[in-house]
Protein backbone atom coordinates (compact mmCIF):
# COMPACT_ATOMS: atom_id res chain seq x y z
CA UNK A 1 0.00 0.00 0.00
CA UNK A 2 1.26 3.45 -0.87
CA UNK A 3 1.44 6.54 1.33
CA UNK A 4 2.01 9.55 -0.90
CA UNK A 5 3.81 12.34 0.89
CA UNK A 6 4.33 14.80 -1.97
CA UNK A 7 2.56 17.44 0.13
CA UNK A 8 4.75 16.88 3.20
CA UNK A 9 8.11 15.36 2.25
CA UNK A 10 7.89 16.68 -1.31
CA UNK A 11 7.03 20.18 -0.14
CA UNK A 12 10.31 20.22 1.80
CA UNK A 13 12.22 20.27 -1.48
CA UNK A 14 14.51 23.30 -1.61
CA UNK A 15 12.77 26.11 -3.49
CA UNK A 16 9.41 24.33 -3.85
CA UNK A 17 6.33 26.31 -2.79
CA UNK A 18 2.81 24.93 -3.30
CA UNK A 19 -0.14 27.28 -2.86
CA UNK A 20 -3.54 25.98 -1.82
CA UNK A 21 -4.83 25.56 -5.38
CA UNK A 22 -1.74 23.59 -6.35
CA UNK A 23 -2.10 21.37 -3.30
CA UNK A 24 -5.76 20.68 -4.10
CA UNK A 25 -4.82 19.72 -7.67
CA UNK A 26 -2.19 17.33 -6.33
CA UNK A 27 -4.60 15.72 -3.87
CA UNK A 28 -7.23 15.21 -6.57
CA UNK A 29 -4.64 13.67 -8.87
CA UNK A 30 -3.44 11.25 -6.20
CA UNK A 31 -6.98 10.19 -5.35
CA UNK A 32 -7.61 9.54 -9.06
CA UNK A 33 -4.55 7.29 -9.13
CA UNK A 34 -5.99 5.27 -6.26
CA UNK A 35 -3.19 5.99 -3.78
CA UNK A 36 -4.07 4.36 -0.45
CA UNK A 37 -3.11 7.26 1.82
CA UNK A 38 -2.11 10.88 1.26
CA UNK A 39 -0.11 12.77 3.86
CA UNK A 40 -1.62 16.22 3.44
CA UNK A 41 1.14 18.19 5.15
CA UNK A 42 2.42 19.04 8.60
CA UNK A 43 0.71 20.45 11.67
CA UNK A 44 0.48 24.25 11.69
CA UNK A 45 0.90 24.56 7.92
CA UNK A 46 -0.95 27.41 6.23
CA UNK A 47 -4.34 26.46 4.75
CA UNK A 48 -4.12 22.89 6.08
CA UNK A 49 -7.69 22.92 7.48
CA UNK A 50 -9.04 24.05 4.08
CA UNK A 51 -7.00 21.39 2.27
CA UNK A 52 -8.18 18.68 4.67
CA UNK A 53 -11.83 19.68 4.16
CA UNK A 54 -11.34 19.58 0.38
CA UNK A 55 -9.60 16.20 0.46
CA UNK A 56 -12.35 14.63 2.52
CA UNK A 57 -14.93 15.84 -0.01
CA UNK A 58 -13.35 13.85 -2.84
CA UNK A 59 -14.78 10.55 -3.98
CA UNK A 60 -12.47 7.59 -3.51
CA UNK A 61 -11.05 5.17 -0.96
CA UNK A 62 -7.96 7.22 -0.13
CA UNK A 63 -7.22 7.87 3.55
CA UNK A 64 -5.77 11.20 4.68
CA UNK A 65 -3.19 11.88 7.37
CA UNK A 66 -1.16 14.77 8.78
CA UNK A 67 2.42 14.74 10.07
CA UNK A 68 3.29 16.00 13.54
CA UNK A 69 6.38 16.11 15.73
CA UNK A 70 6.23 14.19 19.01
CA UNK A 71 4.55 16.97 20.98
CA UNK A 72 1.23 16.75 22.80
CA UNK A 73 0.09 20.27 21.86
CA UNK A 74 0.66 19.57 18.16
CA UNK A 75 -1.21 16.29 18.35
CA UNK A 76 -4.19 18.11 19.86
CA UNK A 77 -4.09 20.59 16.98
CA UNK A 78 -4.23 17.74 14.46
CA UNK A 79 -7.17 16.19 16.29
CA UNK A 80 -9.25 19.24 15.40
CA UNK A 81 -8.83 18.60 11.66
CA UNK A 82 -11.28 16.41 9.70
CA UNK A 83 -8.80 13.50 9.50
CA UNK A 84 -8.45 10.52 11.79
CA UNK A 85 -4.84 9.58 10.97
CA UNK A 86 -1.70 11.16 12.35
CA UNK A 87 1.93 10.40 11.53
CA UNK A 88 4.16 11.30 14.48
CA UNK A 89 7.89 11.66 13.95
CA UNK A 90 10.15 10.26 16.69
CA UNK A 91 13.96 10.39 16.28
CA UNK A 92 15.55 7.12 17.45
CA UNK A 93 19.27 7.61 16.79
CA UNK A 94 21.25 8.85 19.77
CA UNK A 95 22.61 11.66 17.62
CA UNK A 96 19.12 13.07 17.03
CA UNK A 97 17.81 12.33 20.52
CA UNK A 98 20.64 14.20 22.21
CA UNK A 99 21.54 16.99 19.77
CA UNK A 100 18.13 17.70 18.26
CA UNK A 101 15.76 17.06 21.16
CA UNK A 102 18.09 17.53 24.10
CA UNK A 103 16.84 14.30 25.68
CA UNK A 104 18.19 10.92 26.70
CA UNK A 105 16.62 7.58 25.77
CA UNK A 106 14.46 7.42 28.90
CA UNK A 107 13.19 10.94 28.28
CA UNK A 108 12.27 10.08 24.71
CA UNK A 109 10.31 6.99 25.78
CA UNK A 110 8.36 9.00 28.33
CA UNK A 111 7.58 11.71 25.77
CA UNK A 112 6.46 9.10 23.22
CA UNK A 113 4.07 7.41 25.65
CA UNK A 114 2.37 10.67 26.61
CA UNK A 115 2.07 11.83 23.00
CA UNK A 116 0.51 8.59 21.71
CA UNK A 117 -1.92 8.47 24.63
CA UNK A 118 -2.89 12.09 23.97
CA UNK A 119 -3.56 11.30 20.31
CA UNK A 120 -5.84 8.40 21.22
CA UNK A 121 -7.60 10.39 23.96
CA UNK A 122 -8.39 13.15 21.43
CA UNK A 123 -10.08 10.85 18.94
CA UNK A 124 -7.30 10.10 16.45
CA UNK A 125 -8.13 6.54 15.48
CA UNK A 126 -4.98 5.65 13.54
CA UNK A 127 -1.66 6.69 15.05
CA UNK A 128 1.50 6.05 13.06
CA UNK A 129 4.90 6.43 14.72
CA UNK A 130 7.80 7.22 12.43
CA UNK A 131 11.20 6.08 13.72
CA UNK A 132 13.39 8.83 12.25
CA UNK A 133 17.05 8.11 11.41
CA UNK A 134 16.18 4.46 12.03
CA UNK A 135 19.04 3.14 9.87
CA UNK A 136 21.65 4.78 12.15
CA UNK A 137 19.95 3.86 15.42
CA UNK A 138 20.74 1.10 17.85
CA UNK A 139 18.53 -1.82 16.76
CA UNK A 140 17.55 -2.93 20.24
CA UNK A 141 16.53 0.59 21.25
CA UNK A 142 14.59 1.09 18.02
CA UNK A 143 12.74 -2.15 18.77
CA UNK A 144 12.00 -0.89 22.28
CA UNK A 145 10.55 2.34 20.86
CA UNK A 146 8.42 0.41 18.37
CA UNK A 147 7.10 -1.95 21.05
CA UNK A 148 6.31 0.91 23.43
CA UNK A 149 4.48 2.72 20.63
CA UNK A 150 2.30 -0.32 20.04
CA UNK A 151 1.58 -0.83 23.75
CA UNK A 152 0.66 2.85 24.02
CA UNK A 153 -1.91 2.53 21.23
CA UNK A 154 -0.11 3.06 17.91
CA UNK A 155 -1.48 1.36 14.80
CA UNK A 156 1.61 1.55 12.58
CA UNK A 157 5.39 1.88 12.81
CA UNK A 158 7.17 3.80 10.06
CA UNK A 159 10.85 2.90 9.61
CA UNK A 160 12.59 5.97 8.17
CA UNK A 161 15.93 5.60 6.40
CA UNK A 162 16.41 9.35 6.80
CA UNK A 163 19.79 9.58 5.05
CA UNK A 164 19.39 6.85 2.45
CA UNK A 165 21.90 4.52 4.09
CA UNK A 166 20.16 1.21 3.42
CA UNK A 167 20.58 -1.27 0.57
CA UNK A 168 17.82 -3.66 -0.54
CA UNK A 169 19.51 -6.52 1.34
CA UNK A 170 19.75 -4.47 4.55
CA UNK A 171 16.15 -3.29 4.10
CA UNK A 172 14.94 -6.88 3.79
CA UNK A 173 16.82 -7.92 6.92
CA UNK A 174 15.56 -5.04 9.07
CA UNK A 175 11.93 -5.26 7.95
CA UNK A 176 11.89 -9.01 8.59
CA UNK A 177 13.49 -8.51 12.01
CA UNK A 178 10.97 -5.91 13.15
CA UNK A 179 8.00 -7.78 11.64
CA UNK A 180 9.00 -10.95 13.47
CA UNK A 181 9.31 -9.15 16.81
CA UNK A 182 6.24 -6.90 16.79
CA UNK A 183 2.78 -7.68 15.41
CA UNK A 184 1.86 -4.30 13.94
CA UNK A 185 1.64 -2.69 10.50
CA UNK A 186 5.01 -1.49 9.23
CA UNK A 187 5.80 1.24 6.73
CA UNK A 188 9.13 2.35 5.30
CA UNK A 189 10.30 5.82 4.30
CA UNK A 190 13.29 5.42 1.98
CA UNK A 191 15.49 8.35 0.99
CA UNK A 192 17.35 8.33 -2.31
CA UNK A 193 20.77 9.71 -1.37
CA UNK A 194 22.49 6.77 -3.07
CA UNK A 195 19.82 6.06 -5.69
CA UNK A 196 18.22 3.06 -3.97
CA UNK A 197 14.94 4.46 -2.63
CA UNK A 198 12.56 2.77 -5.07
CA UNK A 199 14.47 -0.53 -4.89
CA UNK A 200 14.42 -0.41 -1.10
CA UNK A 201 10.69 0.37 -1.09
CA UNK A 202 9.88 -2.55 -3.40
CA UNK A 203 12.07 -4.83 -1.29
CA UNK A 204 10.33 -3.70 1.89
CA UNK A 205 6.91 -4.59 0.48
CA UNK A 206 8.20 -8.04 -0.40
CA UNK A 207 9.73 -8.50 3.05
CA UNK A 208 6.74 -7.83 5.29
CA UNK A 209 6.11 -4.08 5.21
CA UNK A 210 2.51 -3.17 4.45
CA UNK A 211 3.11 0.46 3.45
CA UNK A 212 5.80 2.46 1.69
CA UNK A 213 6.17 6.22 1.47
CA UNK A 214 6.41 7.78 -1.99
CA UNK A 215 6.27 11.21 -3.60
CA UNK A 216 5.62 12.26 -7.19
CA UNK A 217 8.93 12.41 -9.10
CA UNK A 218 10.51 11.33 -5.82
CA UNK A 219 10.82 14.95 -4.69
CA UNK A 220 11.75 15.73 -1.11
CA UNK A 221 14.68 16.69 1.08
CA UNK A 222 18.03 16.52 -0.75
CA UNK A 223 17.66 13.86 -3.48
CA UNK A 224 14.18 12.85 -2.33
CA UNK A 225 12.52 9.50 -1.68
CA UNK A 226 10.93 6.63 -3.60
CA UNK A 227 8.92 7.84 -6.60
CA UNK A 228 5.13 7.48 -6.72
CA UNK A 229 5.05 6.88 -10.47
CA UNK A 230 7.70 4.16 -10.28
CA UNK A 231 5.97 2.24 -7.49
CA UNK A 232 2.54 2.56 -9.09
CA UNK A 233 3.80 1.39 -12.48
CA UNK A 234 5.85 -1.46 -11.03
CA UNK A 235 3.10 -2.74 -8.76
CA UNK A 236 0.19 -2.30 -11.19
CA UNK A 237 1.89 -3.59 -14.33
CA UNK A 238 3.64 -6.55 -12.69
CA UNK A 239 1.12 -7.73 -10.12
CA UNK A 240 -2.58 -8.43 -10.51
CA UNK A 241 -3.14 -7.77 -6.80
CA UNK A 242 -2.67 -4.02 -7.28
CA UNK A 243 -5.16 -1.85 -9.13
CA UNK A 244 -3.67 1.64 -9.13
CA UNK A 245 -4.55 3.73 -12.16
CA UNK A 246 -1.58 4.53 -14.39
CA UNK A 247 -3.41 6.73 -16.90
CA UNK A 248 -2.95 9.98 -15.00
CA UNK A 249 0.71 9.53 -14.09
CA UNK A 250 2.18 11.63 -16.89
CA UNK A 251 -0.22 14.54 -16.32
CA UNK A 252 0.40 14.62 -12.58
CA UNK A 253 4.17 14.32 -12.97
CA UNK A 254 4.20 17.15 -15.50
CA UNK A 255 2.14 19.27 -13.12
CA UNK A 256 4.51 18.60 -10.22
CA UNK A 257 7.48 19.26 -12.49
CA UNK A 258 6.15 22.72 -13.27
CA UNK A 259 4.99 23.50 -9.74
CA UNK A 260 8.21 22.40 -8.06
CA UNK A 261 10.62 23.54 -10.77
CA UNK A 262 12.00 20.03 -11.28
CA UNK A 263 12.79 19.05 -14.86
CA UNK A 264 11.83 15.54 -15.98
CA UNK A 265 14.74 13.81 -17.69
CA UNK A 266 13.76 12.42 -21.08
CA UNK A 267 14.92 9.01 -19.87
CA UNK A 268 13.06 9.22 -16.53
CA UNK A 269 11.49 5.88 -15.68
CA UNK A 270 7.76 5.65 -16.46
CA UNK A 271 7.21 9.29 -17.52
CA UNK A 272 10.26 10.37 -19.56
CA UNK A 273 9.49 11.55 -23.10
CA UNK A 274 11.95 9.14 -24.75
CA UNK A 275 11.55 5.94 -22.76
CA UNK A 276 9.74 4.33 -25.69
CA UNK A 277 11.89 5.93 -28.39
CA UNK A 278 14.33 3.81 -30.38
CA UNK A 279 16.75 4.20 -33.30
CA UNK A 280 19.14 1.30 -32.67
CA UNK A 281 19.04 -1.08 -35.62
CA UNK A 282 18.44 -4.39 -33.85
CA UNK A 283 15.99 -2.97 -31.33
CA UNK A 284 14.04 -0.86 -33.82
CA UNK A 285 13.63 -3.78 -36.20
CA UNK A 286 12.53 -6.08 -33.38
CA UNK A 287 10.04 -3.54 -32.06
CA UNK A 288 8.44 -3.27 -35.48
CA UNK A 289 7.84 -7.02 -35.39
CA UNK A 290 6.95 -7.64 -31.77
CA UNK A 291 7.07 -4.74 -29.24
CA UNK A 292 7.18 -6.99 -26.18
CA UNK A 293 10.69 -8.07 -27.17
CA UNK A 294 12.14 -4.79 -25.89
CA UNK A 295 9.32 -3.10 -23.98
CA UNK A 296 8.41 -3.98 -20.36
CA UNK A 297 4.78 -2.89 -20.88
CA UNK A 298 2.52 -1.23 -23.43
CA UNK A 299 3.38 2.50 -23.65
CA UNK A 300 -0.31 3.40 -23.74
CA UNK A 301 -0.72 2.10 -20.18
CA UNK A 302 1.18 5.14 -18.89
CA UNK A 303 -0.05 7.58 -21.52
CA UNK A 304 2.98 7.27 -23.80
CA UNK A 305 3.43 6.41 -27.48
CA UNK A 306 6.12 4.42 -29.20
CA UNK A 307 8.61 6.46 -31.23
CA UNK A 308 10.84 4.81 -33.83
CA UNK A 309 13.35 6.72 -35.92
CA UNK A 310 16.35 5.97 -38.10
CA UNK A 311 19.83 7.37 -37.66
CA UNK A 312 23.50 6.54 -37.57
CA UNK A 313 22.78 3.37 -35.52
CA UNK A 314 20.23 1.96 -37.97
CA UNK A 315 20.65 -1.01 -40.30
CA UNK A 316 18.89 -1.89 -43.54
CA UNK A 317 16.06 -3.72 -41.79
CA UNK A 318 15.28 -0.70 -39.62
CA UNK A 319 15.34 1.67 -42.60
CA UNK A 320 13.09 -0.65 -44.61
CA UNK A 321 10.69 -0.85 -41.68
CA UNK A 322 10.64 2.94 -41.38
CA UNK A 323 9.74 3.25 -45.05
CA UNK A 324 6.66 1.12 -44.45
CA UNK A 325 5.33 3.61 -41.89
CA UNK A 326 1.78 4.72 -42.71
CA UNK A 327 2.80 8.37 -43.11
CA UNK A 328 5.93 7.70 -45.15
CA UNK A 329 4.96 4.76 -47.37
CA UNK A 330 2.60 6.71 -49.69
CA UNK A 331 5.33 9.30 -50.33
CA UNK A 332 8.00 6.77 -51.29
CA UNK A 333 5.86 4.12 -52.96
CA UNK A 334 8.18 3.91 -55.97
CA UNK A 335 11.28 3.22 -53.88
CA UNK A 336 13.31 0.29 -55.15
CA UNK A 337 14.77 -2.00 -52.50
CA UNK A 338 17.91 -2.44 -54.61
CA UNK A 339 18.86 1.04 -53.41
CA UNK A 340 18.38 0.12 -49.73
CA UNK A 341 22.09 -0.23 -48.95
CA UNK A 342 22.90 3.17 -50.43
CA UNK A 343 19.93 4.76 -48.65
CA UNK A 344 20.99 3.26 -45.33
CA UNK A 345 24.47 4.70 -45.75
CA UNK A 346 22.97 8.10 -46.59
CA UNK A 347 20.75 7.92 -43.52
CA UNK A 348 23.74 7.15 -41.30
CA UNK A 349 25.85 9.89 -42.83
CA UNK A 350 23.22 12.63 -42.45
CA UNK A 351 22.35 11.52 -38.93
CA UNK A 352 26.01 11.67 -37.87
CA UNK A 353 26.34 15.15 -39.37
CA UNK A 354 23.19 16.36 -37.57
CA UNK A 355 24.06 14.40 -34.41
CA UNK A 356 20.47 13.22 -33.98
CA UNK A 357 17.95 10.80 -35.51
CA UNK A 358 16.28 11.88 -38.74
CA UNK A 359 12.78 13.30 -38.93
CA UNK A 360 10.25 11.62 -41.18
CA UNK A 361 10.55 14.50 -43.64
CA UNK A 362 14.32 14.10 -43.85
CA UNK A 363 13.98 10.37 -44.45
CA UNK A 364 11.48 10.96 -47.24
CA UNK A 365 13.76 13.54 -48.87
CA UNK A 366 16.77 11.21 -48.73
CA UNK A 367 14.71 8.37 -50.13
CA UNK A 368 13.39 10.41 -53.06
CA UNK A 369 16.88 11.74 -53.83
CA UNK A 370 18.32 8.21 -53.82
CA UNK A 371 15.91 7.29 -56.62
CA UNK A 372 17.08 10.08 -58.93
Amino acid sequence: MLIDTTLREGAQLFGAYFNIDTRKHIVAGLVALGVDEVELGWVGQDDLPELAEYACSLNGNTKFSVWSPCREEDVITVSKLPVDRINIGVPVSDLHIEKRLGLDRAGLLKKLTKTVETAKDHGLKYVSIGLEDFSRADESFALTVALLAKVSGASRIRLADSLGQLTPKATESLVQLFSSQINIDFAVHCHDDFGMATANAVTALGSGAKYVDVSVLGIGERSGIAATEELIAYLSLNNENYSYSTEGLVELCNFISSAAGVAIARTKAVVGTDIFACESGLHAHALSKSPELFEPYNPELVGKTRKLAVGCKSGKAAVASALSDGEIAPLVKDFSERNLSALTQAVRKLSCELMRPLTKGELVELTLNSEK
